[in-house]
């Protein structure tokens, strides 16, 4: 799924987890592009069809959803856990929302509220706000494993991966208009994601 350049970058990121945090770090990191696959597998034909399909990943892909979680994971030793987690759990929910949430025959833009072609940036729909939230309730029941967190903790987990997934399509509204790029929404949305889960 990553170009040999993503590979490079990917390692680089784990191996900086593992030395500067721990390796529970790089497990939810771990779970997440276990899920970050299977959502983008699923149903891939229908996606060709639409032509949303994205088979191989750059590095670019690689930098805007994982550095923002690497450097809060560096950074952890000095401020805990919970940016880290939040940052995952946004950029996981708006996996989910942008690879399953395209099934929705029905989204709108936040711009004016108008039906778009589904894959659109800045658009929304029911369905893809409840995998959104699905999404961010997979890292919310992986950090009750990984990191011993309570199931309270993983409501809030949860609902701040929701949270992050709603910037990036208010973000992804001026990428419709040439403003920013996905990548550039993407890494926003785990900025998102790891401002409330550090302030929670």
């Amino acid at each position: 799924m990553l170009d040999k350049q993503g590979i490079a970058i990917a390692v680089m990121m784990a191996v900086a987890i593992v030395y500067f945090s721990n390796a529970n770090y790089l497990l939810l990191i771990l779970v997440f592009y276990a899920l970050a696959l299977m959502v983008t597998k699923y149903e891939y034909k229908r996606k060709k069809d639409q032509g949303i399909y994205e088979h191989e990943r750059s590095w670019e892909n690689v930098l805007s959803n994982g550095l923002v979680p690497t450097m809060l994971a560096v950074a952890s030793p000095y401020i805990g856990s919970g940016a880290f987690i939040g940052a995952v759990s946004a950029i996981t929910a708006d996996k989910f929302a942008s690879e399953l949430g395209v099934f929705d025959k029905t989204p709108l833009s936040l711009e004016n509220l108008k039906p778009v072609k589904p894959g659109t940036s800045g658009a929304v729909s029911v369905l893809g706000f409840v995998v959104s939230l699905m999404g961010g309730c997979f890292i919310g029941v992986a950090t009750m494993f990984i990191f011993n967190k309570t199931a309270n903790e993983a409501i809030i987990i949860a609902v701040i991966g929701l949270a992050g997934s709603v910037v990036d399509s208010l973000f992804g509204v001026l990428e419709e208009k040439g403003f920013g790029t996905k990548g550039t929404t993407n890494m926003i949305c785990s900025i998102t994601g790891g401002l409330l889960g550090y302030f929670r």
